[in-house]
């Protein structure tokens, strides 16, 4: 399949690097794929610069965002929250149109400091802001609420036994979606309804953020028992 990853930082790099391993046809999308290319600094968590990590992944192409929209069946949307509307506009709305988008992103707020807060919470989410802006692509929310390791190897904490959560307004892309984390090795998706559930979602970031401090560790994830 053929699937466009938005976004060169460590989810993207993981995500696509993922999906290239799984058989699929990927490229990743930025801003300028020469200033990608040619930044040689850590990232701001300290990472290796993107062009190190496509040295390992030669498969996997580089293009603009526009271009990996053009080239893809389905898109990830895996850019910084508070860019991600401006991210997929430059993709073109026609190149989304009628493709899942599934949405892994968080709007995080670093202005004050560590921990961030949510730009956007209680009555709306980025989820919804994108389904707003691109009513034409379908959109999906998932893996938004743990670390990038564990979206791609959720054998990697607790065996696989924890959850994923999806919501989406069009059942079918929901089903592609559930489709794309099986594959990923996910066995407990829980399906949280439409694409308002994003909310929910995406409020999980300050209880995982301070999890991540108390633990020591971004390993871990949510399990729901009854």
């Amino acid at each position: 399949m053929r699937i466009g990853v938005l976004g060169t930082g460590m989810v993207g790099q993981t995500i696509a690097g993922r999906l290239s391993e799984l058989g699929d046809d990927v490229m990743v999308g930025t801003r300028d794929p020469d200033a990608t290319l040619r930044r040689e600094e850590p990232d701001a968590m300290g990472n290796p610069p993107f062009r190190a990590w496509q040295e390992q992944h030669p498969e996997v192409k580089l293009g603009t965002f526009a271009e990996a929209a053009a080239h893809s069946e389905a898109l990830v949307n895996a850019t910084a929250g508070g860019a991600s509307i401006d991210a997929l506009g430059q993709a073109g709305a026609a190149n989304l149109a009628g493709k899942l988008l599934l949405d892994v992103a968080n709007a995080l707020d670093f202005s004050h400091g560590m921990p961030p807060s949510l730009l956007v919470a209680n009555t709306d989410s980025l989820g919804e802001q994108i389904q707003r802006a691109f009513p034409d692509a379908r959109v999906v929310k998932a893996l938004n609420t743990m670390t990038a390791a564990v979206m791609v190897h959720p054998d990697a904490v607790a065996g696989g036994d924890h959850h994923v959560f999806v919501c989406g307004n069009d059942p079918g892309a929901k089903a592609q979606a559930t489709e794309l984390l099986t594959r990923f090795g996910w066995r407990n998706i829980t399906d949280l309804g439409d694409i308002t559930a994003a909310r929910a979602t995406e409020m999980v970031l300050p209880i995982w953020l301070r999890l991540m401090g108390a633990l020591q560790t971004p390993m871990f994830n949510f399990k729901v028992v009854t």
